[in-house]
């Protein structure tokens, strides 16, 4: 079972990441995980942290000689920021270090803030908004640039783009050849393959900036050259679409997932929505007539390219603060403002491809397993010659 979890606070000393389950002989490259991480920190709309940090993963465990040894793989990312933090957020309590703490009383309407400060019992919510902000996800993309190793060795690419900013939105399905393409450039706008589109979604974050306001959007997620049959029928809790849903919406300001073309299908009769079925005789192997059910059937992959889509919310800090409540005195107040972005639908893309990797990683050694990875290569080949003579 390929497990992992995350650890650490937005402005603490650093993020830590476990991933659990990787065959050994994986091959590492920390140039690669170092180039994910990167992206997560680029596109138009980002705010002021992104010019403090460059973010760099250090491997303390489970890799040596440049692969994965089977052990539990640990990775370190460091806060630059932790040293204008060092005072309001001590690990030892010690006298006087009440007077530096960096209290947020002000929650942020839409934030983790009010919740979790009644969960734990806090009138600051500092805390709470440490663990909840979006810095987590820097350790999530660390991981998930070694489920996409693991899946690469395999032929199974998984990358993403986004698709609106706001009102915006491209009105087109992109190609797998657009999408590799977006994936090859230097620089990264707000990553829509189409450059007109683009240009108009640069126009929304603008008109969000100039408001003091933030914007949300979509991004979608395409694996490309899955096999068919990861993930199960037989239980609810195996279903692959729904354990990617759960993914999806477990980041941070993601508020609905779409698989396939889920919305335009519940508007459609059912004529028109399954994805018709061919034989193609001279190649020995099944056909689809489109890819409307998003690469999933009955909760398993059907050989088709997996889409998955992330709705997301406007993120909840603005520099023009709604209407709040102080924890302390309960009179009204303008909710706190943390330095934050304006758009990041961008990172989220990026992460997103992370979130689906993990999870496709997680289903493929299920089906394949391996101690090694000449052992899950054997088990993977073996099974590609029984569809092939299916």
């Amino acid at each position: 079972m390929l497990r992992f979890e995350t650890a650490g606070e937005s402005h603490g000393e650093c993020l830590v990441a476990t991933l659990t389950g990787l065959p050994a002989g994986v091959p590492v490259s920390l140039e690669a995980i170092n180039h994910e991480l990167w992206r997560r920190q680029q596109g138009y709309g980002r705010g002021g942290r992104m010019k403090i940090e460059t973010d760099s993963a250090e491997i303390v465990a489970g890799v040596r000689h440049s692969k994965t040894i089977g052990s539990p793989v640990a990775i370190i990312i460091r806060n630059k920021d932790w040293q204008n933090w060092t005072e309001a957020l001590p690990v030892e309590d010690s006298e006087g270090a009440e007077d530096k703490k960096k209290p947020l009383t002000r929650p942020r309407p839409g934030h983790a803030d009010l919740a979790g400060a009644i969960k734990y019992n806090f009138h600051d919510a500092r805390y709470v908004l440490e663990r909840a902000s979006a810095r987590e996800t820097t350790a999530r993309v660390a991981i998930g640039a070694l489920a996409k190793a693991l899946l690469r060795e395999f032929g199974i690419e998984v990358r993403g783009h986004v698709i609106a900013v706001g009102h915006e939105r491209l009105q087109r399905q992109a190609t797998w050849e657009e999408i590799v393409a977006l994936h090859g450039k230097s620089e990264v706008l707000l990553g829509c393959v189409d450059s007109e589109t683009e240009q108009r979604m640069k126009a929304v974050v603008d008109e969000a900036y100039r408001t003091g306001d933030t914007v949300g959007g979509v991004f979608e997620v395409v694996a490309h050259h899955v096999p068919p049959g990861l993930g199960s029928h037989i239980t609810w809790d195996t279903r692959l679409d729904g354990r990617l849903a759960q993914a999806i919406v477990s980041m941070q300001a993601v508020k609905g997932v779409e698989i396939g073309f889920a919305e335009e299908g519940a508007a459609s009769f059912g004529s028109k929505v399954q994805d018709t079925i061919g034989y193609d005789r001279e190649a020995h192997h099944f056909t689809r007539g489109a890819n409307r059910a998003g690469g999933l059937e009955g909760g398993m992959t059907n050989g088709q390219d997996v889409l998955v889509r992330g709705l997301l919310k406007p993120i909840s800090t603005l520099r023009r603060p709604l209407e709040s409540v102080d924890l302390v005195t309960r009179e009204p107040a303008p909710a706190a403002y943390e330095r934050s972005d304006v758009c990041v639908v961008p990172a989220a893309a990026v992460i997103g491809e992370a979130m689906v990797a993990l999870v496709l990683a997680q289903a493929f050694l299920e089906k394949f397993g391996g101690d090694s990875l000449g052992e899950t290569r054997r088990n993977f080949e073996g099974y590609l010659e029984q569809v092939k003579t299916f």
